[in-house]
């Protein structure tokens, strides 16, 4: 009987372990299928606003049962926070600023360009201030690790200055905006289109501008994602892709689009777009040429660890092999 009873308990327990390992199986099958895609939207980022209006990408999930959740993110900072702490899978931010990212090791990938914008510049509504040179001893507001910011660093660095030479305030783009209203900041280094608003509504002045300290509008994923879903970045690339056309081929209609959901004045719609470039879409080289450029002063600035190694870092933040497949 002990021998029966030890037999019998024997199959019993293995039994017990094969359905044990096929509900963990079925359990990391489940993990692994695809419920919910979620994405971010920015007023920076036009593209972005498109294709959230039209609901192209509700409508290329929804044949595979997958639902899309839209993150409003206020600046780059913001959205690399929420790509960071896995609570969106695609984020809209500026080169530069993701490159920051990237050289703490969170593994994230540029995998498309959204737009080439001239979206920051160095603005002021004090009529002494000319030139960069006067911002020496003066409080500037920029939020810290965004385009604006570099933008920032690049101009002083330019002219000999460096974040020492100034005060440095630390604000949301928004609220950059509303300081340098209430004269509560002598400058402001914003972004579009709230840049845009300051130009036509308050009278401020873009005292200096450079179109080549502006890097590009990067979508980005999270490495795992990518790992798991190649086919959802796939078709998330392809959705954005008929955004960006669509903006190409009906610019009025983008404008107002862009105006409505921005919630913002036609005109300052309308001035975004004159300094947005939608021609480039495949992360390329050119791309790591101004990440690179911007790198060398974060570098200098101490913003990026001395340690790392720039140029790797660069080519390990873009894959261009998503957006490949849409150019063919």
């Amino acid at each position: 009987m002990k021998t029966k009873t030890k037999f019998i308990f024997t199959i019993f327990l293995i039994f017990s372990v094969i359905q044990i390992l096929q509900a963990c199986s079925s359990r990391d099958a489940s993990s692994n299928t695809l419920k919910t895609i979620r994405l971010d939207y920015a007023y920076y980022s036009p593209t972005s606003l498109i294709l959230k209006h039209h609901g192209w990408a509700e409508e290329a999930f929804e044949e595979d049962g997958v639902k899309v959740e839209w993150t409003l993110s206020q600046g780059s900072n913001k959205a690399l926070e929420f790509l960071t702490s896995n609570s969106i899978d695609f984020g809209s931010a500026a080169g530069a600023a993701t490159l920051i990212t990237k050289s703490k090791e969170v593994p994230i990938k540029n995998i498309y360009v959204a737009s080439t914008p001239e979206w920051t510049a160095v603005v002021t509504k004090d009529a002494s201030i000319t030139k960069v040179e006067d911002l020496k001893g003066k409080k500037v507001a920029a939020t810290y690790g965004t385009d604006p910011y570099i933008f920032l660093l690049r101009a002083l660095d330019e002219v000999g200055l460096s974040e020492k030479d100034i005060e440095f305030i630390n604000l949301q783009h928004n609220d950059g905006y509303q300081a340098l209203l209430k004269g509560d900041v002598d400058a402001w280094v914003g972004l579009d289109p709230i840049m845009a608003t300051a130009e036509l509504e308050s009278g401020a002045t873009l005292f200096y501008r450079n179109i080549e300290f502006n890097t590009y509008n990067f979508l980005n994923v999270r490495e795992e994602f990518a790992k798991q879903h190649p086919e959802a970045v796939e078709k998330v690339i392809a959705v954005y892709e008929k955004a960006r056309a669509w903006i190409l081929e009906n610019p009025e209609e983008a404008t107002q689009i862009i105006a409505d959901e921005a919630q913002i004045d036609l005109e300052v719609a309308k001035k975004q777009l004159e300094r947005t470039n939608f021609d480039t879409f495949i992360p390329s080289e050119e791309q790591a040429e101004a990440l690179l450029a911007a790198g060398d002063i974060l570098q200098k600035s101490g913003v990026i660890e001395s340690k790392v190694n720039l140029e790797e870092t660069v080519h390990q933040l873009i894959d261009s092999s998503f957006a490949e497949k849409q150019g063919k």
